[in-house]
This record gives C-alpha cells, structure tokens and sequence, in this order.
C-alpha cells in the first residue's frame, strides 16, 4: 500500500487558513490573531514530523 501525504496537504490547509485569518483579525482582536498564528506554527511543525516519518517508514519498508 502506498504511503499517501494526506495528513500533510490538510496540515497545509490549516496553515493557509489560520494565516489568513491571523491577517484579517491583526487590528481587531491582536490576541486572537496570536492565537491563529500559533496554530500555523504547530500545524508546520506537523508536516515536518509526518514528512520525516513517513520516510523513515518507507525507507525500513524498502529495506525489507
């Protein structure tokens, strides 16, 4: 079965959406804006660690 990166595209949405919100909420609500900018470093930092074990297990899976 072929390792599929869904869970990193939908990461990638979450970051395009909370960006975009995070700009559009800067002057009305600062905190909320913080918050939105948050969620977009934690959902990169998601796709990094998918990225990197999705890898890691295809690699084990080639050497087999």
């Amino acid at each position: 079965m072929k390792n599929l990166p869904i869970s990193e595209i939908l990461y990638g949405v979450v970051i395009v959406i909370s960006l975009y919100e995070a700009i559009t909420k800067w002057e009305i609500y600062p905190q909320k804006a913080y918050l939105f900018v948050a969620f977009a470093a934690i959902s990169l930092f998601m796709i990094i660690f998918r990225y990197r074990y999705r890898k890691k297990f295809n690699q084990r899976k080639q050497d087999k």
